[in-house]
């Protein structure tokens, strides 16, 4: 009886589960495709002078400024949010409600909103100065790239100090602990213990804020500074030729974004040594 039960078993055909969604799902993503693709061909755009246009001379100027820009702000707003980050966790109580003041307002305002008002300061302040040291007109030192470098890294600071917060607030407390019983400063704790832990929190967030500060730079066109769609702008009020000079940048933002985004997974896999993937 126990031979034929082990037959019948060997005898039982094995039907591979079908997944009728799956193919469903795919056939429709590929006719979609294949109707966007048909709808571009069809489309009344010159794509052999999107090329000219990705190397043209304005549109490579107007590249460099949207990569110093996004750099100096993600750099500053990295700067200050750690210093944020680090008074909101402070025993000094004006501290920490002066960094969540800052945090609120910088994070509340509208990043357009803050690029505007810093680039019209002249308007309510004529002269910067600091007495016996130096004064100078508003409008000559708050340039355009200066009001932009001002809107995107302050917002961005107060989106880094939480960032930054939450990292430290990953590492379990007592090792921080452990770290001052063996005579460790509370800057060498910062340095040796926490910040390397906290890393691991911080870097995927930092990241996807640089892509995105990448692309934020593009608000800076409205008070005339040259970056990527300035740039755009520029060279189609010349032969109209706005969609081909648009792709252009667009192709533009798609290299740098990728770029950014390969420095962050090899920064993320870096400081994710050790850790369960």
């Amino acid at each position: 009886m126990a031979s034929d039960d082990v037959k019948a078993v060997d005898d039982l055909v094995v039907v591979p589960l079908r997944h009728w969604g799956r193919w469903v799902v795919g056939a429709v993503i590929l006719a979609l495709l294949g109707a966007l693709g048909w709808a571009l061909a069809d489309a009344k755009i010159d794509y052999a002078a999107v090329p000219g246009f990705f190397t043209h001379d304005i549109m490579l100027r107007g590249l460099a400024n949207t990569v110093v820009l996004a750099l100096a702000a993600q750099a500053g707003a990295i700067v200050l949010g750690v210093v944020i980050a680090l008074l909101r966790r402070s025993a000094n109580p004006v501290a920490r409600w002066f960094a969540a003041g800052y945090v609120w307002l910088f994070r509340g305002l509208p990043v357009l909103l803050q690029i505007l008002l810093w680039f019209n300061l002249a308007l309510v302040f004529e002269n910067i100065s600091i007495p016996g040291l130096f004064e100078e007109k508003t409008n000559v030192l708050v340039t355009a790239f200066v009001a932009a470098l001002l809107g995107l890294g302050l917002n961005e600071s107060a989106y880094m100090a939480e960032i930054v917060r939450a990292g430290l607030n990953s590492v379990d407390h007592g090792q921080v602990e452990a770290a001052k019983a063996i005579g460790m400063t509370p800057a060498t704790t910062l340095r040796r213990v926490v910040l390397p832990q906290a890393m691991r929190v911080i870097i995927p967030p930092t990241g996807n804020n640089f892509i995105n500060m990448l692309k934020g730079t593009s608000m800076a066109s409205v008070i005339g500074f040259l970056e990527l769609i300035h740039a755009a702008n520029n060279i189609a009020s010349r032969n109209l030729q706005i969609m081909e000079t648009l792709l252009a940048a667009a192709a533009w933002y798609m290299v740098v974004v990728s770029v950014a985004s390969v420095g962050q997974h090899f920064l993320e896999r870096y400081y994710g040594k050790g850790v369960a993937r």
